[in-house]
């Protein structure tokens, strides 16, 4: 067994996925994320999870690894460098670079992604010795994404997130007549794979505080989808899936969402050439780690969003 012991400068406030990626550069992804889930990898000697944030003097305990056979990477595995990736950028300083990132493109490689955004932006910066994502949004949903050139931006914004002084503020399109006006949704979230190994969430007492405040927008109508609503929604919390799984509970699921969504509905929405999840994270506010000052990053609404509520007859306004 190899034991990694987490520093200040190595490690402090990442993910665990990201730590071994990085002490481990010669092992596919896949064989990570497999050790991780199978519990041969331990965090002061208790199970984990990829996604669990490490802190200074925690103690990483690791299998013994073996270098892949050359000319037979195993499947799944990254074969070949990250390409390099352009995407718009909506703010930047030698602190933080702030992407509109499209949906469809995963945040991080693994679990049958080869490359995501943060291995092929690095592959596009050589230049900056430090980047790291801030935070993640689904490979499904399209919006502002925020990377860190320092670690002191990170730990910073992490104690943000933690403090829950930032706003994150989603606009989405889902199926049914929301109310033109605000709704809490405080379920609880509890995450567990399907026998198939894919990750999910769903609403159980027990689970993980979640907080998400829902805002009719605008109600829609289409004759081949019925009733729709735009709705925004402002997140206290930042759990896996939490607005996907809160608004499909509610009854009113998220249109293209293919985990949670009306899949009789989504079949109708990708005969009419709308091939999207509508899901699209529009603003986020935080302070920014230097100085204070608090920045507003907005991602502009995508052209997909655009077509489909032009496409709908407006029932009501707000």
């Amino acid at each position: 067994m190899v034991m990694l012991t987490v520093g200040e400068d190595d490690g402090a406030s990442q993910r665990l996925d990201n730590f071994l990626l990085r002490h481990y550069r010669h092992v596919p992804k896949s064989h990570l994320y497999r050790i991780i889930r199978s519990g041969e990898v331990r965090i002061n000697g208790a199970r984990c999870r990829p996604d669990d944030r490490l802190s200074e003097g925690d103690v990483i305990r690791v299998p013994p690894i073996q270098p892949p056979a050359a000319g037979a990477p195993e499947p799944g595995a990254v074969v070949g460098p990250a390409p390099p990736l352009a995407l718009p950028v909506l703010f930047e300083d030698e602190h933080l670079l702030v992407v509109d990132k499209p949906e469809g493109l995963a945040v991080h490689g693994g679990s049958g992604v080869s490359h995501g955004v943060i291995e092929r932006l690095r592959a596009a910066l050589p230049q900056n010795r430090f980047l790291e994502l801030a935070h993640r949004i689904d490979r499904e949903t399209s919006g502002v994404l925020v990377l860190c050139k320092k670690r002191s931006a990170l730990v910073a914004l992490h104690a943000q997130w933690r403090e829950r002084v930032t706003g994150k503020h989603y606009l989405a399109i889902v199926r049914g007549r929301w109310p033109l006006r605000t709704k809490t949704l405080d379920q609880p979230l509890q995450r567990y794979l399907t026998p198939e190994g894919e990750r999910r969430v769903s609403v159980q007492a027990g689970g993980q505080e979640a907080i998400s405040r829902v805002t009719g927008v605008t109600r829609l109508e289409l004759p081949e989808l019925g009733e729709l609503t735009v709705v925004k929604v402002d997140i206290e919390t930042g759990r896996t899936h939490q607005i996907r799984v809160h608004l499909a509970h509610a009854g009113f699921p998220i249109l293209g969402d293919d985990k949670y969504g009306d899949f009789m509905l989504n079949r109708s929405l990708d005969r009419l050439g709308h091939r999207r999840m509508f899901l699209h994270a529009q603003q986020l506010d935080c302070i920014h780690p230097l100085g204070g000052r608090r920045l507003q990053l907005v991602a502009p609404t995508p052209a997909a969003f655009d077509a489909l509520i032009a496409a709908a007859a407006p029932a009501l306004a707000l």
